[in-house]
């Protein structure tokens, strides 16, 4: 048993040993990419942070892959694999979703798409958040799909009013239905969790058109917004997560209240000594049901990180990286990128 104060949280996941990690690179892809105009091994370098969604009962990975050519050392793609068990996933052979020659070309060339993360609307219409990066600055994202394999983008999620601003991991509130993840509206309006150093808030009508939720309510001061942005989760001394917090999967709406699953990064200088510098690991965070900036409860502790020799050493070290969570043959199973190089997945026998 959890002691009492952490009954709310999702855990325990239990790593699949056996089997991971369930996706690795693939050097026999191959894409013809309409920016370079030529074939590339789109998936030939790296492949993790996937998103994931249940259709069909079957699951479904989103994740993100790197080729190996360009100044960058690799362009991003978003792939597809799909499962009928949670564990053995067949690809789809090219990627779903890329940069072409469109308008959103200038904010995605050559850098990629990146790091999606996926919940449904009420009509079944897939909302997926991702990064587009230009190789300087990183920019949230919407596109959406009816099938999970052709996208729209619906361009900048907070539009031209900050289109210069580095901003990323977009984690929509929802709540389950079987094994549907569905965007849901709280006091009339959606909400996402956003940010890579704190954990912003922003609002929707419509989960396309998005506003950075402000303290005082005004837009100003765009050059430093942390100080106007509601700050909903901050780096902690002395913890896990002493330099940067950022979203996982989407947040699901709970008896409890709003629970959001977040990625934490290690500064050993002022963190948690018995964690390596720089490490990526899981933590947990509850928020009220009625208002999505106030926090109820906070483990403090991480709940998952690096232990395998797959999540120590790779193009990152030491990084557990957690952003594709469903439910799943009645139980929650969680995706995670490992070293910025595999894909894992982990399971909890918690209905």
């Amino acid at each position: 048993m959890f002691p009492l104060s952490s009954m709310w949280s999702l855990q325990p996941f239990e790593k699949q040993d056996d089997i991971n990690p369930i996706l690795t690179v693939n050097p026999q892809g191959a894409f013809r990419c309409p920016v370079r105009k030529d074939v590339v091994d789109w998936e030939g370098k790296d492949i993790f942070n996937p998103a994931a969604v249940v259709k069909d009962d079957k699951v479904y990975l989103l994740y993100r892959a790197e080729d190996s050519v360009g100044q960058f050392a690799g362009t991003s793609r978003i792939g597809l694999a799909v499962s009928d068990d949670g564990l053995n996933f067949q690809r789809h052979n090219a990627p779903v979703l890329y940069p072409d020659n469109t308008s959103m070309n200038a904010y995605e060339w050559e850098g990629g798409v990146e790091d999606p993360r996926i919940v449904e609307d009420e009509n079944g219409t897939y909302i997926m958040t991702y990064t587009a990066y230009d190789g300087e600055t990183a920019r949230l994202c919407i596109a959406t799909s009816k099938d999970l394999y052709t996208w729209s983008k619906q361009g900048l999620v907070f539009g031209n009013d900050y289109a210069d601003m580095w901003c990323k991991a977009g984690s929509i509130v929802c709540r389950r239905e079987g094994n549907r993840l569905i965007a849901t509206r709280v006091n009339g309006r959606y909400y996402m969790y956003w940010g890579e150093s704190h954990i912003f808030l922003a609002e929707s009508n419509d989960l396309i058109r998005w506003k950075p939720v402000f303290y005082d309510g005004h837009h100003h001061n765009h050059q430093d917004y942390t100080k106007n942005f509601v700050s909903v989760l901050k780096p902690r001394q002395y913890r896990f997560d002493s330099s940067l917090v950022e979203p996982g999967p989407p947040a699901i709406l709970t008896e409890h209240g709003i629970l959001l699953i977040y990625n934490g990064r290690n500064d050993a200088r002022r963190g948690d000594l018995n964690i390596p510098n720089g490490t990526y690991s899981g933590g947990q965070v509850l928020l009220d049901r009625n208002d999505p900036s106030a926090v109820i409860n906070r483990l403090t502790t991480n709940f998952f990180q690096p232990e395998e020799d797959y999540e120590i050493t790779g193009q990152v070290n030491n990084v557990c990286f957690l952003e594709g969570l469903v439910h799943f043959n009645d139980k929650w199973f969680l995706y995670y990128g490992t070293a910025d190089s595999k894909i894992a997945v982990a399971i909890a026998d918690i209905i």
